[in-house]
């Protein structure tokens, strides 16, 4: 899907956001890696980089371009194991936590930062997950005060923020999401 339509407000030419193919995943990977020397996203790198990104993504994942090359990647999941922003977010609306979708797996390449890509792919993922009937929401680690910035900025509103173990030694502070109403 071209999110591009010349002369509207806030757009600008050579951003994309589709659906992520199978094809896609080697450069995501690529990308990942990238985003994770600059930022150190993921905090924990994984094992199996596309099992990684592609288990996170039940109920769909999309890739962003910037002048025709892949420059970022989000997911939509059901909520799962470890997953905390769609707990608190039931509990808060008296629902349950499959009422919620969880958005992960974000990143944009360091060099396409800056032309607003994040944002659309935030935005793409709140459609997919509202077109579902679910209400979006994400956890992101304390830490990475990027991100943060970013989603307060489109109205995610900060439920709350938990320690989280993350194996027998280690514990961190994560911050819980949801998408405004």
């Amino acid at each position: 899907m071209n999110s591009e339509r010349p002369g509207e407000p806030g757009r600008r030419p050579g951003r994309a956001v589709r659906r992520r193919t199978g094809g896609d995943l080697p450069d995501c990977v690529r990308l990942l890696a990238e985003v994770h020397r600059s930022d150190g996203y993921p905090v924990n790198w994984p094992e199996r980089p596309e099992e990684w990104l592609s288990r996170a993504s039940s109920l769909g994942a999309w890739v962003a371009t910037l002048d025709g090359r892949l420059a970022g990647h989000i997911s939509l999941s059901h909520s799962g194991e470890g997953d905390l922003a769609p707990g608190l977010w039931s509990e808060r609306n008296g629902t349950g936590p499959e009422r919620a979708a969880v958005v992960g797996r974000l990143f944009v390449a360091p060099r396409a930062r800056g032309h607003g890509l994040g944002a659309l792919l935030i935005d793409r993922a709140v459609r997919e997950s509202r077109s579902h009937g679910l209400h979006p929401v994400l956890d992101v680690v304390a830490s990475d005060t990027a991100a943060a910035a970013l989603y307060e900025r489109l109205g995610w509103r900060r439920m709350a923020t938990v320690e989280q173990r993350w194996d027998p030694r280690r514990t961190v502070a994560v911050h819980c999401y949801a998408a405004a109403p």
